[in-house]
């Protein structure tokens, strides 16, 4: 026969009523837990999006400004006049080699084949500097070097504004 005194009397029915009381609250305490959650990744999500575009546009803007900077037209205008031809090459190769090195980790942000196209434009453009000095030989001055390597980038195929417009055509997908 069911008695309840019994149950009252127990040792163990303070227990047992905390239990029951409080089940309520921890449903609700792990209901409000999870919304948490839920609404904090959503929010997590969207900023990463917000995050992720911003920084493709950086990069993007980075590199072309980079390919810019690469142009012949704006390389024979850099460092002092005076400078003996192998110290201005030099002074070129490394300010392109620490531009680039500094631009690096914008590969993140774009595509395989667009970092692969500026890796070679910037690859043709040393080469094309070694092979511009190689072939002038000791009796050419600094005014001769660049009037030769713009003359040769002139000739030859415009690599820097074909990637450019590449990266813009790619933004425009991207965007």
């Amino acid at each position: 026969m069911f008695n309840i005194g019994s149950y009252i009397n127990s040792p163990y029915f303070p227990y047992f009523f905390t239990v029951l009381l409080a089940i309520p609250f921890l449903v609700l305490l792990r209901q409000f837990v999870f919304e948490y959650i839920k609404m904090k990744n959503q929010e997590l999500k969207m900023l990463s999006v917000k995050g992720n575009a911003e920084n493709k546009s950086q990069a993007y803007e980075r590199m072309v400004l980079f390919l810019e900077r690469m142009k012949p037209a704006n390389l024979v205008n850099k460092f002092d006049k005076s400078l003996a031809k192998h110290e201005y090459l030099f002074l070129l190769e490394k300010s392109i080699s620490e531009e680039f090195d500094y631009n690096s980790s914008q590969q993140l942000y774009i595509t395989k084949n667009s970092w692969a196209d500026i890796v070679n434009s910037k690859n043709a453009m040393l080469k094309m500097l070694h092979d511009t000095y190689e072939s002038l030989g000791e009796h050419a001055d600094l005014s001769d070097f660049k009037t030769v390597f713009l003359m040769n980038y002139m000739n030859g195929q415009d690599f820097i504004s074909e990637n450019i417009e590449a990266l813009r055509r790619e933004v425009l997908l991207v965007t």
